[in-house]
Formats: C-alpha cells, sequence, structure tokens
C-alpha cells in the first residue's frame, strides 16, 4: 500500500511543471488507485453476509476464510469510498447493515465479547477448519480483534443509523482479557478449547499497539500498559541478539520503568519496529493522531521510518523502488518483507525474494555473536531483485483496506478515527508525549515527569 501511494506521488510531483498540476495530479493518482482497490472489495464481499473473504485470487476465486481484521478493513474502507465518492450515503448504509448484521449474529467467546479469528465470509460461522479442510484451533487475537473494533467505531460516528448497534458490539469487546499484569502486556491470542495463550507483543512499533490503544480508551486496560513494551532491546550482551547496538536511557512512568533505545540510520535515528516494514510503524496512525499527540516521539519516528525505507530501497538496494512490508507475493502467496537493518528481529525480515545479510553495527565481541556474512553475501543482498517490480495478482483484503484508508486519509484528511479515542483520550495524549525518540534535557518531558498535554 506504501509503495504504491509512495511512487505514485513522486512519479507526478517529477512531471508536472508547477505545484497546482502536480496537486491536481496526486488527486487524479490517489483517487484511480482508491477506486481500484474499492473495487477489489466489491469483488471479495459476499453480497449476502457483506463479508470480505481474506483472499481473492488471480482466477476471481474466493478463500473461504476471513478474520476480524479483514472485516474491520472493509468497514472503514466503505466509509472511506463513501467519503471519497466512490459509493453514495444509501449504498454504505445497505452495505453496512448487512455487514453489521452479520456481525451481530457470528459466535464470540463466553462474555468476553471476543471474536474469533476466523469465520467462512458466506455464512458468518466460525471456522474450525482451514480452506483445505484440515482442523485448525479457533483463536481470539488481540490484535485482529481491535481492528475489528476500529471498523465498528468507524461505521458508528459516519452512518448515524447504525450507531447504537455498532457501539453495543464494540462496547461489549473486552480487552482486559488479553492483560498480563505480571508483564503489563497483552496475550498474542487465546485459544479457547487448548487454554493455549502466548504471551505477549512486547514492541512498541508495532501494529499491535492499536490494541493498547482501543483497551485504554474503553478502560479495559490500565494506562501504564503502554510502558511494558520494547523501545529496542537493552544495550548489553545479554541482548546482543539484535543485530544493532541502540543508544538509549533509562526513564520510569507510572512505576514502569523504559530503556528509551534507539538505532542509528543513514539520515539520524529510530525507535525500530520488530520486522523493519512499513506496515508495522505506519499503520495505526492511519487511524489515530500519533504524530499530533506525540509531538517530540511519533512525530519524529514516522518520518525517520519512511527515510530509512527510501534509503534502504533507493540508495543501498537499488531497487528504484521502496516501502518493505508483508504482501501478497507474485505466486499467489503472501510474504513478509522489511528492511532488516531497522527491524529488531534476529533473523530479519529481507526486503526482497533473495537471501538477507546481516548487518553487525556495535556488538562485535560479545558471547555468541553470529558470524557475518562476506562481502559476496552483502552483495547479493544489495543486488536482489524485490517483488514489488512487478504486480501481485492476488488481492488480500487487509492489505487494499490498508492502501484504501490512506488513500482517503490523503484526500479528506480526517477519514481516520480521531474520535475512536474519546474516552480516556486525555490520558492517553499524555502517555504518547513519552514514546522515545527525543533525548534527556529536550524539552517534551524531563525524566520521570510527564508532558504537560
Amino acid at each position: 500500500m506504501w509503495k504504491f501511494c509512495a511512487l505514485a506521488l513522486a512519479c507526478v510531483a517529477g512531471t508536472a511543471t508547477a505545484p497546482a498540476a502536480a496537486a491536481a495530479g496526486d488527486e487524479r493518482t490517489l483517487h484511480r488507485y482508491a477506486a481500484g482497490t474499492w473495487a477489489s472489495f466489491e469483488a471479495m464481499t459476499d453480497p449476502s453476509t457483506g463479508l470480505p473473504t481474506d483472499l481473492l485470487h488471480g482466477d476471481g476465486t474466493r478463500d473461504i476464510q476471513t478474520s476480524t481484521t479483514n472485516i474491520g478493513a472493509y468497514m472503514w474502507s466503505a466509509v472511506a469510498a463513501e467519503r471519497i465518492g466512490l459509493i453514495g450515503r444509501r449504498e454504505l448504509l445497505a452495505r453496512m447493515d448487512r455487514t453489521v448484521s452479520t456481525i451481530e449474529a457470528m459466535e464470540t467467546y463466553a462474555d468476553t465479547g471476543q471474536f474469533y479469528n476466523w469465520y467462512d465470509h458466506r455464512s458468518g460461522e466460525k471456522m474450525t477448519t482451514d480452506n483445505a479442510g484440515e482442523p485448525r484451533v479457533p483463536i481470539l487475537s488481540s490484535v485482529d480483534n481491535a481492528w475489528l473494533a476500529v471498523g465498528l467505531k468507524i461505521v458508528g460516528r459516519r452512518v448515524p443509523q447504525l450507531r447504537a448497534r455498532t457501539r453495543a458490539v464494540y462496547d461489549a469487546m473486552d480487552f482486559g482479557f488479553y492483560y498480563r499484569p505480571e508483564v503489563n502486556r497483552i496475550l498474542f491470542h487465546y485459544a479457547p478449547d487448548t487454554g493455549e495463550a502466548p504471551c505477549c507483543y512486547d514492541t512498541i512499533v508495532s501494529e499491535s499497539r492499536i490494541a493498547y490503544y482501543v483497551g485504554v480508551a474503553k478502560g479495559d486496560l490500565p494506562s501504564k500498559v503502554f510502558y511494558g513494551q520494547w523501545r529496542t532491546f537493552p544495550d548489553t550482551c545479554q541482548y546482543s541478539f539484535q543485530e544493532t547496538r541502540p543508544e538509549g536511557f533509562t526513564r520510569t512512568y507510572e512505576g514502569q520503568v523504559v530503556y528509551e533505545g534507539s538505532y542509528p540510520i543513514a539520515t539520524g535515528r529510530l525507535v525500530p519496529s520488530w520486522g523493519g516494514s512499513m506496515f508495522e510503524a505506519l499503520m495505526p496512525p492511519l487511524f489515530v493522531p500519533e504524530d499530533e499527540w506525540g509531538p517530540g516521539s511519533w512525530r519524529v519516528n514516522h518520518p525517520n521510518t519512511v527515510d530509512a525505507q527510501i534509503d534502504h530501497g533507493l540508495n543501498v538496494a537499488g531497487y528504484g523502488v521502496w516501502g518493505f512490508s508483508p504482501s501478497a507475493d507474485t505466486e499467489d502467496g503472501y510474504g513478509i518483507f522489511g528492511v532488516d537493518a531497522v527491524g529488531m528481529d534476529p533473523n530479519g525480515n529481507a526486503s526482497n525474494l533473495e537471501p538477507r545479510a546481516l548487518v553487525d553495527r556495535g556488538f562485535t565481541g560479545c558471547p555468541n555473536r553470529p558470524a557475518l556474512p562476506d562481502s559476496a553475501g552483502e552483495r547479493l543482498h544489495r543486488r536482489g531483485r524485490h517483488a514489488a517490480r512487478h504486480v501481485p495478482r492476488p488481492a488480500l483484503a487487509a492489505a487494499r483496506g490498508a492502501r484504501l484508508a490512506r488513500a482517503a486519509r490523503a484526500r479528506v484528511r480526517r477519514v481516520h478515527a480521531v474520535g475512536l479515542l474519546r474516552r480516556g483520550e486525555r490520558g492517553l495524549r499524555q502517555e504518547l508525549r513519552l514514546v522515545p525518540v527525543a533525548r534527556p534535557g529536550d524539552d517534551h518531558g524531563r525524566a520521570g515527569q510527564r508532558a504537560r498535554p
């Protein structure tokens, strides 16, 4: 999604003869991408249930399954399509009434209001097998439920006829169910049939922070949960499995000790994501105004993330494109892509289909430090061909939803859910001021103190 918007804007800006012409060209390009993306959703969505499939194949066939993220993405995409002018208010109401009616009948777990992760998009029934008919253990996913909550909130605000119904579903969703106070974090997921409960989301630059925002705003999670995730791992040899040694300092907020680390990039420093992808860093701010609420943190980190992606794609690897995220690939499947050097994952997420290259910035000499690749491996990494040079054939609902949200926000600015966090918003504004990119002594807040909202 990001690479398409970025390339389109760069191309238009480079050929326009005046700022006005560039702006008009940008509008036309964004509208064209938005229209094409919405057409994908029309093809992906079952007309009787109003649920989108998870995957629309190149031959036009649909996978059986859908997820709570897919449903949320379809809901906010419908609102975006109406705001842009691709559909009318009457069609938006009809589509969302159908979707909400199906959601209201879908099975949730006990009294938590939490939805299962996979449903049959043709009926809304919980799936206990995968698309191939093999057994699958149903799970409740914290982050996927959060994306559904975002969709419900946005539709409720835009379609007053459905507000009470979407609010009822939203209010019933208890995100405190996932909270583990001993680590001040939330579970990845919970499997009711087996009791499996893997713990926990532990990095702040991640799409999972949308679950923290929703949970705190609803009053389901304590505000201190925002300080339970790593910015980076610490800079000691104990954490030398990360490829880059961070620099930082320690602060205490609401009794939580936080190492405020960051990684070096060519244009400065940033707080990295786990896999080095655009999606992890920049999906939540499509719906939450982090750059406004965190002027000394997210407002700095988001553009630095983009700078790192541009530098890698255009300069380091020389692909001629940039913007690396998990996406559909050219084999009718799905690939995990990122910029290895700005991710915390010790295994790395390659930005291409070639072998990745380890980087080593600062941990040389630590015990059990993995060996560096030879120069030939590094050259192979730099010259690899990225899948973005080709147009992937399959359409993924979540990726399409991200693309349409981005295009819509660029055109109408406030399609995202500024009102998403109405309850508890003041507290969240305070918390966001302290996500670290700034150094001690700056004017964005002092150690152990909270900056004024």
